[in-house]
């Protein structure tokens, strides 16, 4: 496999069409080395439009999905991140590659330790992992000029916007499926929030946190 040909389809074919046309974010899907951060056994799947299972469950999202998630967060190099769900750490390498700082947790103590080495091995020195659900944020680091979630959630927990500055941004994927909307909610002051809906799609859980229950008959 022409390693560069797949990388350069994968952003034309998959990604452009997909209204990732952030000219930054483009050239870093173009710098940071996707197949790196892909589990060896998987390593052929890095550059197709489909989601890469992980050991003991989880994935990594599709390569479209990722860029939407960081284009749309629209960062800039004095932002301080918190990413929930650091998977390998691809995405954090590329929120690295735009903020000034990025906490990213994980409930998967194999998962933290493969994202920390990814990310050395990426010479990223702007980004740490820890381990942890992130259902209730980073309150010793908050506030936040963005968080971003990089998996599904039923609802936002209020702790997270919470940690938010005035004028930050918080982007998660929200609903159940079928139908869930990538969901952009700004802080425009102490207690107000605006949301703003910007795409559909479906992607999986985030562990640790809550879900309504379900009636069954």
């Amino acid at each position: 496999m022409n390693i560069e040909q797949a990388r350069f389809n994968m952003i034309e074919q998959q990604i452009r069409p997909w209204d990732v046309l952030d000219t930054s974010v483009l050239s870093l899907l173009s710098a940071v080395r996707r197949e790196d951060f892909v589990p060896a056994a998987h390593r052929a799947l890095a550059f197709m439009d489909l989601e890469i299972p992980l050991e003991n469950g989880g994935a990594l999202l599709p390569p479209r999905v990722e860029a939407r998630l960081v284009q749309d967060l629209n960062l800039s190099k004095h932002d301080v991140v918190l990413q929930i769900g650091a998977g390998t750490g691809y995405i954090t390498a590329l929120l690295a590659h735009k903020a000034q700082r990025v906490t990213a947790l994980d409930s998967r103590a194999d998962l933290v330790a493969a994202a920390r080495q990814n990310l050395r091995q990426a010479g990223i020195s702007n980004a740490e992992v820890q381990q942890g659900t992130g259902a209730e944020g980073l309150i010793g680091q908050a506030p936040f000029d963005a968080i971003l979630l990089t998996g599904s959630v039923q609802a936002v927990p209020q702790a997270l916007l919470d940690q938010l500055k005035v004028g930050g941004r918080l982007l998660a994927i929200v609903g159940d499926e079928p139908m869930m909307r990538a969901t952009l909610v700004t802080r425009t002051g102490d207690k107000q929030f605006e949301h703003q809906e910007l795409f559909d799609t479906v992607t999986p859980r985030l562990p640790g946190f809550a879900t309504a229950n379900r009636f069954t008959f």
